[in-house]
C-alpha cells in the first residue's frame, strides 16, 4: 500500500470516530436525563427574578387608622399640593374613616384639576399596621368630571372584599431597592404594582431639595405603561410622574388630637 493510500484511510478513520462521537453527543443531549437538566438550569435562572408580592399575612387586629412611617403620612389635616403647569393634584388626609374589608381605613382624598377645572375626584382608604409601620392600601371611590363639572363616571373603584379583590402593600416602613410588590389586587379593574428601584436618591423640586429619596416604578398586570413617583422621608411623594410637590402642609399636633377626640364621638 502507498504511502498516499495509507494516510487516505488514516484520515477516513477519524472522520469516523468524529462522527459517532458527535452523534452519541447529540443523542444524550436530547435525552430525557439531559432534558431534565436543561429543564432544571431554566428554573434556576427563573428563580433570580424576583417575583410581585401579592400576598400580605397580617393580623386585622394589628391596623390603625391613624399614624405614620418614614415615607408615608396618614395625620388627619396632612396636605400635599402638587402641579403640572396648569393642572393640579391635591392629596389631603381627611378626619374621616371607613370600615373596608372588616377594617377602619383612614380616607385621603385626591382632588385633581386639568386646565383649571375638576377632572377627577378620588376617595382613597389606607391603614397603617402599628406592629410594622407599613401602609396598606384597601381600594378608592372614584367620580370623573366633564368639563361642565358633572359627573361622567365612576373608573377604577373598588374595594377589598368585595369581588374577590384584596388589599396590596402602598409603602413598607423600610424599603429595600428590588422590593416588588402589588399595591392594587383587584383583577378586574386595578392591578397596580410597584418596584422600589432606589432609596438613596435626591430630588430637587419646587418644593425644596431632599435627600435619602425612595424612587417606584409603577406598572400594571392588566394595563400597558410605566409610571414613577418619588417620596421623601418626613413628607411622602413629592413626584407623580409630571406632578411634583410645590407645597406640604403637616397640621399642629393639638389640632390633630381635637380633630381624632372629634371623629371618634362622632362614632359613639
Amino acid at each position: 500500500m502507498k504511502a498516499y493510500q495509507k494516510v487516505l484511510i488514516a484520515v477516513c478513520f477519524c472522520g469516523l470516530i468524529l462522527f459517532v462521537n458527535t452523534a452519541i453527543w447529540a443523542a444524550d443531549s436530547n435525552s430525557p436525563k439531559a432534558a431534565c437538566k436543561k429543564g432544571k438550569a431554566v428554573k434556576t435562572a427563573a428563580k433570580v427574578q424576583k417575583e410581585w408580592q401579592d400576598t400580605f399575612e397580617i393580623d386585622k387586629k394589628n391596623f390603625v387608622s391613624v399614624g405614620e412611617n418614614k415615607y408615608f403620612v396618614l395625620i388627619p389635616g396632612y396636605r400635599l399640593n402638587l402641579k403640572s403647569g396648569r393642572d393640579r393634584l391635591i392629596i389631603t388626609v381627611l378626619n374621616e374613616t371607613k370600615v373596608v374589608d372588616g377594617v377602619e381605613t383612614r380616607i385621603v382624598e385626591e382632588r385633581e384639576t386639568s386646565e383649571g377645572k375638576l377632572a377627577e375626584i378620588s376617595r382613597n382608604y389606607f391603614a397603617i399596621d402599628k406592629t410594622t409601620g407599613d401602609v396598606y392600601y384597601f381600594g378608592e371611590d372614584v367620580d370623573m368630571y366633564d368639563k361642565q363639572g358633572q359627573i361622567t363616571g365612576h373608573g377604577g373603584s373598588w374595594l377589598s372584599g368585595e369581588n374577590g379583590n384584596k388589599f396590596g402593600l402602598m409603602m413598607p416602613a423600610k424599603p429595600k431597592k428590588g422590593d416588588k410588590y402589588y399595591q392594587e389586587i383587584a383583577p378586574a379593574v386595578a392591578m397596580d404594582r410597584a418596584e422600589i428601584v432606589s432609596t438613596t436618591g435626591k430630588a430637587t423640586i419646587p418644593a425644596g431639595t431632599y435627600k435619602k429619596c425612595v424612587k417606584t416604578e409603577d406598572s400594571s398586570a392588566i394595563e400597558e405603561g410605566l409610571g414613577t413617583k418619588i417620596y421623601a422621608p418626613g413628607v411622602g411623594m413629592i413626584q407623580d410622574d409630571e406632578f411634583v410637590l410645590i407645597r406640604a402642609d403637616r397640621p399642629k399636633a393639638d389640632d390633630v388630637k381635637k380633630e381624632v377626640i372629634k371623629d371618634k364621638k362622632a362614632k359613639s
